[in-house]
């Protein structure tokens, strides 16, 4: 692993330590961790406990988090288990751990106290949390702690990432998000891949650097290429067109793949760095 992703991969610090990593990084202090699932249908996390500190990525309802310390000012410091992002987060977000379950799959829902479309609410849900189902009816899952979500939106994904990262076009760009309610360009690619059955790293330069293949420079382009910039990442739908959650459009936006190279550079973001191709899930 390069160590620029240290900070945001390995659970470690000058002072504390995750207990697996003993002998291999040094601090003054080991622990092991405590696992916790996020409650919240969102959770910020942070790469400081600085309360000016801006949102680095989001954890989904129902992913695991493994806790390393947790604070006197409510943050908790540790790593998630989904992809390794390491960060601060508010404890109050965190419940008690629970086996895996369902993945929603609509872009967004909501979680009702009974079976019943007209019930108020008590929980939205994004795209890919995870629900523990222990029934179904016609119209709704019932979850194992006596709620329920519509059935529908449980339903398996079709088509493949590129078809799940269109689906999000016109959803506002928000840097370090990872839902309908707004996602950055490394947000969309991993969101996607993740609802067909591939892992993604999170940030834009750990997928040019680890994710599926890279490709020379003049192979030639195709549907679901990820084309990228310096702090910046697409998706070819066809070999002239991108997909991309990006700042010029604050949005999910599609665009010719020459007009948007040129824009990039224009706006002085460098040019094409790498294109790299995923691999399908076995």
């Amino acid at each position: 692993m390069s160590t620029r992703f240290a900070r945001r991969l390995v659970p470690a610090r000058p002072d504390l330590a995750a207990d697996h990593l003993r002998g291999s990084v040094t601090a003054e202090r080991y622990v092991p961790g405590t696992r916790y699932a996020v409650g919240a249908p969102l959770l910020d996390l942070s790469l400081t406990p600085d309360p000016e500190a801006g949102r680095d990525t989001q954890l989904l309802h129902g992913e695991s988090f493994v806790v390393y310390e947790t604070r006197e000012d409510g943050l908790a410091w540790g790593q998630a288990e989904l992809d390794g992002y390491v960060g601060y987060v508010a404890a109050e977000g965190l419940v008690a751990p629970r086996s895996r379950g369902q993945r929603i799959t609509a872009l967004w829902s909501h979680c009702y106290p009974a079976p019943l479309t007209r019930a108020k609410p008590v929980l939205e849900l994004p795209f890919l949390a995870e629900v523990p189902v222990a029934g179904t009816s016609a119209d709704f899952a019932r979850l194992r702690d006596g709620r329920h979500v519509p059935r529908p939106h449980l339903a398996p994904v079709e088509g493949d990432f590129v078809d799940q990262a269109a689906r999000f076009l016109g959803v506002p760009y928000l840097w370090g998000g990872r839902s309908a309610r707004g996602l950055d360009c490394s947000a969309l690619v991993q969101l996607a891949l993740l609802a067909t059955g591939i892992e993604a790293p999170r940030d834009s330069d750990m997928q040019a650097a680890l994710l599926g293949e890279a490709l020379a420079p003049d192979a030639p382009a195709r549907r679901g290429d990820l084309v990228f910039w310096k702090g910046h990442v697409g998706i070819l739908t066809d070999p002239e067109t991108l997909l991309h959650a990006n700042g010029h459009h604050m949005a999910v936006a599609r665009e010719p793949l020459g007009l948007a190279i040129e824009r990039i550079a224009a706006a002085g973001g460098g040019g094409v760095i790498a294109r790299r191709r995923p691999v399908p899930a076995r």
